[in-house]
């Protein structure tokens, strides 16, 4: 990340670093058994541009989120939307997922966007994800990535 860089209050911003290499990390982000492990079961995910593909969400109020793939540079960068149509208040988002080479290891930058927090609604719902992807969704793609 550049120094001088502004950060997007509306956004979701998070670094981690796994010491294994960029290849490593990305097959843990685009292989649907290791997706499966640390995120959400996949069903028609590849990493290719134009792929639209869901997860499975075991909560009742939402069965599945409509994806489709955005950006895909193999060992660099992986993006989709990210879409809730059933929900009570329906939401689309980015999810960026940026690998950058850190001396044998990989920076991962993970980038959720969509998010209006004029709405104290979606405010609080971008603050209760934030809060997922740090204690729950990156410890464990860490252990994926470990094994």
């Amino acid at each position: 990340m550049i120094a001088d860089a502004q950060l997007n209050p509306a956004a979701i911003e998070l670094g981690s670093f796994f010491p294994q290499p960029p290849d490593t990390v990305w097959r843990a982000l685009t292989q649907p058994d290791l997706l499966e492990r640390w995120l959400l079961r996949p069903t028609g995910f590849a990493a290719s541009v134009g792929t639209r593909f869901r997860f499975a969400v075991p909560a009742p109020s939402i069965d599945e989120i409509a994806c489709e793939v955005l950006a895909a540079r193999p060992y660099q960068q992986l993006t989709y939307s990210w879409l809730l149509p059933q929900a009570e208040h329906p939401a689309r988002w980015i999810v960026d997922w940026t690998l950058l080479p850190q001396g044998r290891g990989t920076r991962l930058l993970l980038t959720q966007t969509g998010f209006d927090i004029e709405d104290r609604r979606q405010k609080m719902l971008r603050n209760a994800m934030e809060r997922h992807w740090k204690r729950s969704v990156l410890p464990r793609l860490g252990e994926v990535i470990h094994h």
